[in-house]
């Protein structure tokens, strides 16, 4: 398998919650397993966070009876401006990075997402599907 690691997505999302109630919403496990769903079909059973520059966070997403783990690690916690984390599960590679970007906007929070290193195009594809419904399901729990 050829890896293209060069590859890379952006999403943005105006959020109806001011910056500091989106940003927290990253670090908050009870809030994570409430909006970390790629889809609707999928459940978030369990989350756990070490919010500090350093500390890792665990995500499992659950799909149908399959269990998905997911981590990473906290690169840079900038609250409410910027976190940027390492994102690891079985559909990602090394040195995938996930950056959120967050500024004040009419009505609340206007997101940045900007994920880099993808093993494959399908993989980036499928990533930016899953972090749109990702941050439509933060606004929903946000609401």
């Amino acid at each position: 398998m050829t890896e293209t690691t060069d590859l890379e997505l952006t999403t943005t999302r105006t959020i109806s919650a001011p910056p500091e109630a989106v940003f927290d919403a990253w670090l908050d496990p009870a809030l994570l397993t409430r909006f970390m769903t790629p889809n609707p079909d999928m459940t978030v059973p369990s989350a756990k966070t070490d919010p500090r520059e350093g500390g890792r966070f665990e995500i499992v997403m659950r799909a149908g009876e399959q269990d998905i783990p997911h981590g990473g690690t906290y690169q840079v916690i900038d609250r409410p401006n910027r976190l940027v984390f390492t994102w690891e599960s079985p559909f990602s590679t090394e040195g995938s990075t996930v950056t959120l970007t967050l500024s004040p906007s009419e009505g609340g929070t206007e997101v940045t997402l900007h994920h880099i290193r993808f093993p494959s195009e399908e993989s980036r594809d499928n990533h930016a599907g899953g972090w749109a419904a990702i941050l439509a399901a933060l606004d929903a729990a946000l609401a």
